[in-house]
């Protein structure tokens, strides 16, 4: 008898069309084979009867034969890109998301798939009913790289670059015993994010893999260049370093969040100015900032207000700005229910991460690595050294 893992898919009685037996093909180990395949025995659309079987079949039946289901992902997300319309894709592939998984927690080597999907076809809102999720299990290094990897990249598209921050810094961060080109292309962009975001690029925290610590810049030595650049402020020079190098930025697909950090270089210098005055002109910002006119430093400290990045008010009558102090007292019932809520989410983070932290020391493989790691080094410097450390 076939184990669990080779048992037939079976569709729910529900997705059983009452004229046809098409559902019932979906037993057999040709449907999931290949697209054409599945062309043949759907009798009608290929994509209306695969996204029929995702949407409304059982998950406790497609869980006991998960590779042959997610076959039929494949193809369905195969079938789409040949169509050129990935959009067809995603309600499908979201249903088969949510019924392959055990727990929200739990990344699949779907969940790449769908975000890919939602990239393509820009809906980035969509993307975010899986990146929402707190993900603690992960199967294959590879699929949390590229949920990573397309995550922030969704998350670029939508403008909200510090979510961007934590899902590159997690695919630049992660254990590897060896770089990966995800990893690159994510580190690529984790610089010019950061840029964007914060205006400098931070080190790589302990944690980081010593082979991301040695390799990556090497890899990435122009956009190591472009944060040296950048930390000069000068516009100009700049403007100047990206124009000389747009074809390389332009190979990356990176020219649009390039272009981004150049604009990002008013931003950042009128801040800097917030910390030296009071009071300045508009003619002054212009100046120091390199802008053309006084109404240009205008419209960018208006959009710079707009979006909360500094407190000032601008006076049309003489053109002053003052800068002003952060006005909240986090007084309001808004601010005491958003911190309220920060602390019940870190609080609930917490003791997730006291379980895993538990069920790791329990388990067989970390305990004898351990154990493996004492016996080398049982053995320390002073057993070789007449000579006290102290006196170093």
């Amino acid at each position: 008898s076939p184990s669990r893992r080779d048992a037939p898919i079976s569709p729910s009685r529900r997705s059983i069309p009452s004229a046809s037996n098409r559902s019932f093909t979906l037993r057999r180990d040709s449907f999931v084979s290949s697209s054409a395949n599945l062309r043949a025995h759907a009798g009608g659309d290929l994509l209306v009867t695969v996204a029929d079987f995702l949407t409304s079949c059982s998950a406790d039946q497609i869980r006991m034969a998960p590779d042959k289901f997610l076959n039929v992902c494949r193809v369905l997300k195969n079938e789409v890109m040949q169509l050129n319309a990935p959009i067809r894709g995603i309600a499908p592939l979201r249903a088969a998301v949510r019924k392959i998984q055990t727990s929200s927690e739990q990344l699949t080597p779907l969940h790449a798939e769908y975000l890919m999907l939602c990239l393509l076809a820009k809906q980035y809102k969509a993307g975010l009913s899986v990146l929402e999720d707190d993900i603690f299990e992960v199967d294959q290094p590879k699929d949390l790289f590229l949920y990573c990897y397309y995550g922030a990249m969704i998350y670029i598209g939508l403008k909200k670059f510090r979510k961007a921050l934590e899902l590159l810094h997690n695919a630049v961060t992660a254990p590897m015993s060896s770089l990966n080109a995800i990893t690159v292309e994510a580190y690529k962009k984790y610089v010019l994010v950061s840029l964007i975001q914060s205006g400098q690029v931070p080190s790589f925290p302990k944690y980081t893999s010593s082979t991301a610590q040695r390799n990556l810049k090497n890899h990435t030595q122009i956009y190591v260049d472009l944060s040296t650049c950048y930390g000069t402020g000068s516009y100009s020079d700049l403007e100047t370093f990206i124009q000389s190098n747009a074809e390389a930025f332009q190979t990356d697909n990176n020219f649009g969040l390039v272009k981004q950090v150049l604009s990002s270089m008013y931003k950042r210098n009128i801040q800097r100015l917030t910390q030296t005055y009071l009071t300045l002109s508009l003619e002054d910002i212009a100046s120091s900032v390199q802008l053309n006119t006084p109404k240009e430093a205008e419209m960018h400290v208006l959009r710079m207000i707009e979006d909360g990045e500094i407190h000032a008010t601008i006076n049309q009558k003489d053109g002053m700005v003052s800068f002003n102090e952060d006005p909240e007292q986090y007084k309001s019932s808004e601010m005491v229910e958003h911190i309220d809520s920060s602390i019940q989410r870190l609080m609930a983070l917490s003791k997730k991460l006291t379980s895993i932290d538990q069920n790791i020391s329990c388990d067989h493989a970390f305990l004898m690595k351990v154990q493996s790691g004492r016996e080398r080094a049982r053995f320390d410097y002073d057993d070789f050294d007449s000579v006290p450390h102290k006196y170093f």
